[in-house]
């Protein structure tokens, strides 16, 4: 049997989308005089924070997208409130590193008008040891940390709604639940789209609780799973539809092959760096926090809207 024909697509939105992308190397900076850049009042015995989580986060945020360090970004805030003709205060370096610790990022997202259509995977990232060309030219050292980075994105918006970093040895299938719970449960979700990694029962059993269907391609040799649950039902389907059609037609008619979205979102989250700068498993998450943040403020200026053509 032959393979199907490649779909063309177009983009009908340049003019727009062109002027997004501009937008995203702008450097101006808008401190909005509303914000509350101090510290308030918690009701709790001790002495206030001096600084907010809208405060910290502003610094944090400059810090990853222009890739400075602590102090440099102490300098940096400081240099933009003093040509804005702001008088506040800006927090040291320790300040810094002591909140990122335990700060709640405000992740911004737009929605979607209709259900989600969700797409999962994972990627590494290193946080400490030798980079990829004195690997290959003198050998890995043992001391080699990374961290795994697990997203769930909105097809339609293309925006980061499901965020977790865990270490290195766990795998993706026991993370995808915990994507999962991040949607509100007032938010209906159309179809979870993953690979092959996610094919275990109790992630099509998690799917199909929320009454989304599973875009999962069976493993090699995989055999049919008693019908008892509806996660199983969906799941020997999927299995059928393969074996009948061959894996490569079935992932472009279930539509599989849209995952590559959120391959190119990964690459995207390592072009703010190709490593986390923070030590701390704490602070590498705020840090990983940030990023997604940026993203899905950059994703908000416009994307391009593409259509299939003959």
């Amino acid at each position: 049997m032959s393979k199907p024909q490649p779909t063309r697509y177009r983009t009908t939105n340049w003019s727009s989308y062109n002027s997004a992308l501009k937008m995203r190397g702008s450097l101006t900076v808008w401190f909005d005089l509303s914000m509350v850049w101090e510290g308030l009042p918690t009701g709790r015995r001790g002495r206030r924070q001096s600084y907010s989580v809208a405060a910290i986060q502003t610094c944090l945020t400059l810090k990853v997208l222009f890739g400075f360090a602590l102090r440099q970004t102490t300098g940096f805030v400081e240099s933009l409130l003093r040509l804005a003709g702001l008088d506040w205060s800006v927090p040291d370096f320790s300040t810094l590193s002591r909140r990122q610790k335990s700060l709640t990022v405000d992740i911004p997202y737009r929605g979607s008008d209709g259900p989600l259509h969700l797409l999962i995977d994972s990627t590494g990232i290193k946080v400490d040891g030798e980079g990829e060309w004195h690997s290959r030219k003198h050998g890995a050292a043992k001391h080699r940390i990374w961290r795994k980075l697990h997203i769930a994105i909105d097809e339609g918006s293309l925006e980061i709604r499901a965020v977790e970093m865990t270490g290195k040895d766990v795998g993706d299938a026991p993370i995808l639940p915990v994507l999962l719970v991040q949607i509100p449960e007032d938010e209906d979700i159309a179809s979870v789209t993953a690979d092959g990694a996610y094919d275990t029962r109790r992630c099509h059993e998690t799917i199909a609780e929320r009454g989304a269907q599973a875009i999962i391609p069976p493993r090699k040799n995989a055999k049919p799973w008693s019908p008892t649950t509806p996660g199983a039902v969906a799941r020997n389907e999927a299995l059928r539809g393969a074996d009948r059609l061959g894996r490569t037609i079935w992932r472009w008619w279930s539509g599989y092959h849209r995952r590559s979205r959120v391959e190119a979102k990964m690459h995207c989250i390592k072009l703010l760096g190709q490593r986390l700068s923070a030590r701390d498993f704490n602070r590498q998450i705020t840090e990983f926090h940030v990023r997604i943040a940026i993203l899905n403020r950059f994703t908000a200026l416009g994307i391009p809207v593409t259509h299939a053509v003959a």
